[in-house]
């Protein structure tokens, strides 16, 4: 019994002192870049075939054409700009914030999809829509993988990694 209170009270003075820790630097920086990559890839991929990021989004049968003309033109861009301005260090905190939201907007759409037993692929990274060799597996897979974006968000906007910004426009910690 006393090795558990050990682990455990090690494991505590461990996390109460994270936050100040080069563990958590790195972990800061590769949240950072690592999502900046993902959406520079993401809204890359999208951005040169948007009939086809179109079609993806159509495929989950959630929005309207008009809705899904809107999201297929606009989410390119969008997420460009996100990985653009996590690469300089613009706005580190509302872009994590954003970025969180809208990977939740993906995982709600990835389970839903899945609830309702459609076999289409994500789109995440381009093309996307129907793939009869979607299974669970696939599906939860993807919101395991959305979840880790998640997480990497909350710590752009927690502990915002600051060497390589811009420190008159990115938001500073107080």
């Amino acid at each position: 019994m006393p090795y558990w209170h050990s682990l455990c009270g090690a494991l505590g003075f461990y996390l109460m002192n994270l936050r100040n820790s080069t563990l958590l630097h790195w972990v800061s920086a590769i949240s950072r870049f690592g999502l900046a990559l993902v959406w520079l890839v993401s809204g890359g991929s999208k951005i040169i075939d948007p009939l086809a990021t179109k079609q993806s989004i159509y495929a989950y049968q959630l929005f309207s054409p008009q809705m899904v003309n809107f999201i297929g033109t606009a989410l390119p861009p969008v997420e460009i700009a996100l990985g653009v301005m996590l690469l300089i260090g613009l706005l580190i905190r509302p872009v994590g914030a954003i970025s969180a939201v809208i990977f939740v907007g993906f995982i709600a759409g990835i389970a839903s999809a899945w609830a309702r037993g459609l076999t289409i692929d994500c789109g995440c990274f381009g093309t996307g829509g129907d793939n009869p060799n979607v299974t669970g597996w696939t599906y939860a897979g993807e919101i395991l993988r959305d979840l880790l974006f998640v997480a990497m968000a909350i710590v752009c906007v927690w502990r915002p990694f600051q060497r390589f910004a811009f420190p008159q426009l990115s938001t500073r910690r107080t």
